[in-house]
């Protein structure tokens, strides 16, 4: 009896953890709640809702959609420009396998993400946001 209570503590420890671990807005600004604090009602509900506009500066937009998972420098006559990018794994039918930047650090074993065995998995990008001296100057979004 002793052991099954045991397991049931473990599973229900290692649940909170992977809840805990998932980036959300809410999870991001209780993390910098300066940062929130500074801003105007409608960007923080903006924010809330993980959305951004043009104008939010980078600490605004990884607020509302946290890390990127790539980041591009773009040079071109009008200058230079950071285009972060956001993208997801699904399966070939649409279903999605995930969605966030933690998949660029695992290692093999427990950490492992399980997407990555999928063996007909595509990355696309959802999400391209562009910055010109640290503000948003276009959003850039897949319609589904």
């Amino acid at each position: 009896m002793k052991t099954q209570k045991g397991g049931w503590v473990a599973a229900a420890l290692l649940a909170a953890l992977a809840v805990a671990g998932c980036s959300t807005p809410e999870t991001r600004i209780n993390k910098n709640p300066e940062a929130f604090a500074r801003l105007t009602p409608q960007q923080q509900d903006l924010i809330r809702k993980g959305q951004i506009a043009i104008g939010f500066d980078q600490e605004m937009v990884q607020l509302a959609l946290g890390e990127p998972d790539h980041i591009i420098t773009r040079t071109d006559a009008t200058g230079i420009s950071e285009i972060w990018s956001y993208t997801t794994y699904e399966l070939p039918d649409g279903m999605p396998l995930y969605r966030g930047w933690y998949h660029r650090y695992y290692r093999w074993g427990p950490g492992y993400p399980y997407y990555l065995s999928y063996p007909y998995r595509r990355e696309y990008e959802r999400l391209r946001v562009m910055f010109r001296a640290g503000k948003v100057i276009s959003v850039e979004q897949v319609k589904v």
